[in-house]
Order: structure tokens, then sequence, then C-alpha cells
């Protein structure tokens, strides 16, 4: 059976591995950005180039009699690239354009919950101009909001006030900025909580909840620094979070029900492929920051590290409508992720460092993201370069295999070394208490 993936990062490194261990045995090609050497020594074939380019992408699909396709990263998604493959009869993993539009309209996701009844937003404005924006952030409040704007924007569209706008007046004029790149955005209101992901495999009949994680944004330790694509991540071995009740739990289950429900009415299509919700966990309740419509990074790697089942036959059954008819189980242990970036990551990071893994003794849970090979050297092309997987009992146990893993990366790298650390997370674990106690006025 040929598969093939698209994308090269080490999302797409860890789908591999995972692709690689099926007892079907199937022989793996992938469309990458980069010479990635992590991917090359996994695939029977690659090509190298622009994979937003959806004709050629798809034409080397058929060149190479591809049986399954699974897109990675979301730009692809946006472009049709699931509507062109299945054009072609090659079943693939990820929504259509217009599914997708869960995770590359921030305007489409907030409407669709308002329009089917479905809990989880908070109070939002959907903005084409600057008209009413100053009214708006004024009824929020000083700091209480997020500005996001319409479409992918690299992790670059969001702004949260306190964090990155400190006044009524920097947010206007963020707005009059994403005016003037002629692109709508959505004001909401600012929540307070803890974040967490819960991903689900989909068949456009049936989800499947995947083990919660929690993500790092914030690039250094103490969850201080500028927000990032993410620096690491972590589950439980129970497959919920410390912080969490069960109720939380159900609740965004819920949610992620409902909108694919929703989703797929709205669309007249079936939606196959992985949504992934992150939410936070309020005093109001659970708040839906926002949908993906594919696998996260790093969260993919924690989840896929305990998969026990033939991940290749998941994603049959996605294709087919069987996933009720597929037994999925997960290991019930602890995962701990954690990147090593460049030196300056994420603002202003050193390019082309050399990067040594020679030292590395395990890399079953290892994986090699935005990097280059030249030469039989590696090097990183400025964004986050390496991840190492802990996989433990608890989440200490975890936690200390991983960092001796990306321990052993050498050059201008660094990494937080708090990710997993129980101090961090007894913090979160008393931050919601104390949020909990507080009376919702």
């Amino acid at each position: 059976m040929n598969i093939l993936l698209i994308g090269s990062g080490a999302r797409e490194h860890a789908i591999l591995k995972a692709l690689q261990q099926s007892p079907q045995q199937p022989k793996l090609f992938c469309c990458a950005v980069s010479h990635h050497p992590g991917i090359a020594g996994l695939t029977h074939a690659r090509w190298v180039g622009d994979i937003g380019d959806v004709q050629t992408v798809v034409a080397q699909a058929v060149l190479w009699q591809i049986d399954l396709a699974i897109i990675g990263p979301e730009a692809p998604l946006e472009k049709g690239m699931a509507d062109a493959l299945w054009a072609v009869n090659i079943p693939t993993i990820g929504p259509t354009k217009a599914l997708a539009q869960i995770e590359t309209s921030k305007s489409f996701a907030r409407d669709l919950l308002k329009k089917h009844h479905i809990p989880g937003s908070p109070r939002y404005r959907c903005f084409s101009d600057i008209s009413g924006v100053k009214a708006f952030l004024s009824e929020l409040g000083e700091n209480q909001y997020v500005i996001k704007a319409n479409g992918l924007m690299g992790g670059k569209g969001v702004k949260v006030g306190g964090d990155h706008l400190h006044s009524l007046t920097e947010a206007y004029q963020f707005c009059e900025t994403l005016q003037a790149q002629h692109l709508s955005f959505v004001i909401e209101e600012k929540c307070v909580g803890e974040e967490f992901s819960l991903m689900c495999f989909c068949d456009g009949r049936t989800l499947v909840p995947m083990p919660l994680v929690q993500d790092h944004k914030r690039a250094l330790v103490g969850d201080t620094g500028p927000n990032t694509g993410g620096m690491g991540s972590y589950s439980d071995a129970n497959h919920s979070l410390p912080f969490l009740t069960t109720k939380e739990v159900s609740a965004a289950l819920a949610i992620n029900v409902a909108a694919i429900n929703a989703l797929q009415t709205e669309c007249d299509e079936k939606y196959i492929g992985i949504l992934y919700g992150s939410y936070m966990a309020t005093r109001e309740g659970v708040r839906l920051i926002e949908f993906n419509a594919r696998f996260g990074d790093p969260e993919v790697m924690n989840v896929l590290a305990v998969l026990q089942t033939d991940f290749l036959e998941i994603c049959q059954a996605m294709t087919t409508g069987t996933l009720s008819e597929c037994a999925i189980h997960f290991a019930n242990q602890a995962t701990v992720c954690k990147y090593a970036v460049p030196e300056g990551y994420p603002d202003a990071p050193l390019n082309a460092q050399r990067l040594d893994i020679s030292n590395m003794t395990h890399d079953d849970h290892f994986y090699l993201g935005a990097v280059d090979e030249r030469d039989g050297t590696l090097y990183a092309t400025g964004s986050r370069t390496a991840a190492a997987v802990g996989v433990g009992d608890t989440i200490c146990m975890a936690e200390k295999q991983a960092e001796e893993q990306i321990s052993q990366v050498k050059g201008s790298f660094y990494h937080r070394d708090d990710i997993g650390k129980w101090e961090l997370i007894q913090k979160r674990i008393a931050w919601m208490q104390t949020i909990r106690e507080k009376e919702v006025v």
C-alpha cells in the first residue's frame, strides 16, 4: 500500500514513524518543503517543493500510485488539497477546503457555534472594517480582549490584550493594520484560565477522542517570554490533565461533537481527518479558543507515543467511514515533549545553525522539525528544530526521560527544562482552584 504524507516538520516525522510501525508494512512517500533527513530515512521516495502547489502535488501522487494521503499542515487544506486528491480517487486524511474553514476562518468558526447554539464561545464580534471597533473594545474593557485576523497568518494574526497590546489605542491601531491588509477580523472577550487540547479522529459519522494534552506557548521557563508555536507539551496516564475536572473534559468533547455535526450540516460534506479543539477551562466553564483541522504540533507527538492501535488501520477507517468498528486504544502512560529551538527564537532566531545529535542514544521518540541536510550535515532553518518525547507511568517519569534526550542536542539551541516538572504543574492546579473558587458574576 502506497501512503503519501504532505509536510515535513516534526509532526510529519512523528506521523511517518507511526505509519512505519504498521504491520501492513506500507510503502511511504512524502511531499516536503526541505531535505528532511529523518523523513528521508523513512520514505521510499520524496518530492521537495511548494506543498501548497495543489496541481503539482496531486500529479506526483498519481505518478506514485498513492492509495491514501495524509495532509500534515494547515496551508494545503486552505488551498483545497483534499478536494483535489479525492477528485482523482485518492482517499485523504484532511478536510476539504469548505470544511477546513473551521480553522482557516475565525469568524466562520464563531458564527457556526452561534448559529447552532453550541456553547463555549466568549462574547465576540466580526469586523470587515474598523467601524464599531472602538465601541466594542471599550465594552469589553481595558486588556480584556483578543483580536484575531481571519485566515492563516503563521501564528502572527492573534494579539491578546495585556500580553501583546497594552492599551485600547494599541488595539485599535492593530485593527487598522489588519484593515490596511484587506483582512477581516474577530474581536473576542479575553478568557482567563488554563488551556488544553482535545484532538479527535473523525470519519464523517464518528468522533474518537485522543488523550488530552497541554501545550506550552511561552518561550522561556516559568511561562515567560514571547509566544511561540509551542515549546513542548504533556499528557497524563489517565488521558486527562491534572487541573481538569471530569465535567470540563466532557464539556470539551461535547463541543467537538456538536461542532462537527454543525459543520457537516452547513457544508453538506463529510469531515474526514482530525478535529483539534483548543480550549480553556475558566470559572464560567469551558471556552473554545479555536479549532484546528489537523494534528497539533507538538501534541501529535504525545498521543502517537502512546497509541497502541495500528495508526494506518485508523486512517483507513476514517476514509471508509468505519471508525466505529475500529477499536482504538492508548496506553495508560504519561508523556512529556520538549522542543529544542535556535537561540533567539521566536523573534530573532539564529539561522543555518549546525545541529549535532551524534550523542543521541534512543531515537524512538525523537523527531526533527525545521531542519535541512547539506553534504551530510544537519542545519536548523530558524524555527523549532527537534523534539524529544518521554513516556512513563507518571508525568515526572516521562519528564526525566524527555529532559535526558533533549539535553543531548548540541549547538546554539535552548529548550524549556520546566515542561512536565511537577512544580509547574502544581502551579496550574492551584491556579485553577483559585479560579473556580471565585464567584461568577
